[in-house]
């Protein structure tokens, strides 16, 4: 008898670790797929990811696909964008057409996924689920969601018997009680709590990428600059990234991002600082006179401010109020 694999859309939230021990369990072997478009969280979860897919009896891949999706579903999505700037639909079938793209490379029949009816709005409706599968070409249907099966029409795997249908689950809603009791019958402690989400359904990533595109190109390489620093927008268009602690100084330190380029100071302690490259003289003052304004600078002093082609001497505002107004 030919044992079946399958390609299980995996985030490394209980949702998707819990649909994949549902299939393990059935003694089908499991690639846990991570499709990263770049958005699912501020820190490198990949060890995480992978830890997370053996506890569920599943090998782990990542496929960088950032620069496809923002080519091809960011800034334009058929189906539209939820509150913010997040492209539910569009998004989840891009993932599932590129994972139908895998399947031969991985030797697998079919793809499952951890979505549950109407536990998130846009995405996980009966019906946008339907829009999902158009945009993944899903002619043969082969995308089962294990959790929710029992309330959706039979799909490949489970007409051909590659999958036992009784023994998955017709669990809808945003109650997750089902989800952690199975949790703690498995004895599972390290999983994603609810309350997580991509970083396309936060206000302030939205805003920042929408006032990006307003004045430049967005790029795989800006991805990681949006999510960290206070962000400013100056009078002539520069884009201002200031640290707001000693671990986001460090993770802006580490961007490598050809738009930008670092402001020193040496002669006080000060957040690290990142301004575009093409700026103004205007707005090269006042970018230093708002770094000061976040520092410990005595405001009765001048201090040098060095950027990539010139230092500037100059003196923090009266009060960080002067900044506000500047801040994406």
């Amino acid at each position: 008898m030919k044992k079946y694999k399958a390609l299980a859309m995996f985030s490394g939230g209980l949702d998707s670790m819990l649909a994949t021990k549902l299939i393990t369990s059935q003694n089908i072997e499991v690639i846990a797929l991570n499709i990263n478009i770049g958005f699912a969280s501020k820190k490198d979860l990949t060890q995480l990811m992978q830890k997370r897919a053996n506890i569920a009896g599943a090998e782990f891949k990542m496929v960088d696909a950032r620069e496809l999706y923002i080519k091809n579903v960011l800034f334009s999505p058929k189906f539209g964008y939820g509150k913010h700037f997040n492209p539910c639909i569009d998004c989840h079938g891009f993932m599932f057409k590129n994972a139908k793209k895998l399947l031969k490379e991985y030797e697998a029949s079919f793809i499952i996924t951890g979505e549950v009816i109407g536990q998130r709005p846009m995405s996980q409706r009966v019906d946008a689920m339907g829009l999902v599968k158009k945009l993944a070409e899903d002619e043969d249907n082969i995308i089962l969601r294990p959790l929710s099966a029992k309330l959706l029409e039979p799909t490949k795997a489970e007409i051909k018997g590659w999958v036992d249908r009784e023994k998955l689950l017709g669990i809808s809603g945003r109650n997750r009680e089902i989800q952690l009791s199975m949790a703690k019958q498995y004895g599972w402690e390290d999983f994603e709590k609810p309350g997580g989400g991509c970083l396309l359904t936060d206000a302030n990533i939205s805003n920042r990428i929408k006032d990006f595109i307003k004045y430049d190109t967005f790029d795989v390489e800006d991805i990681d600059l949006i999510k960290f620093g206070r962000h400013l927008r100056l009078p002539d268009g520069a884009k201002l990234v200031i640290g707001r602690n000693e671990e986001e100084n460090e993770i802006l330190f580490n961007i490598k991002n050809n738009k930008m380029q670092t402001i020193k100071i040496d002669e006080i302690p000060a957040p690290l600082s990142l301004i575009g490259k093409n700026i103004t003289k205007e707005d090269k003052i006042l970018s230093a006179k708002i770094i000061l304004t976040f520092t410990k600078a005595d405001k009765e002093k001048s201090y040098k401010i060095m950027f990539e082609d010139e230092i500037i001497q100059e003196s923090p505002f009266e009060s960080r109020n002067e900044v506000y107004k500047y801040f994406v």
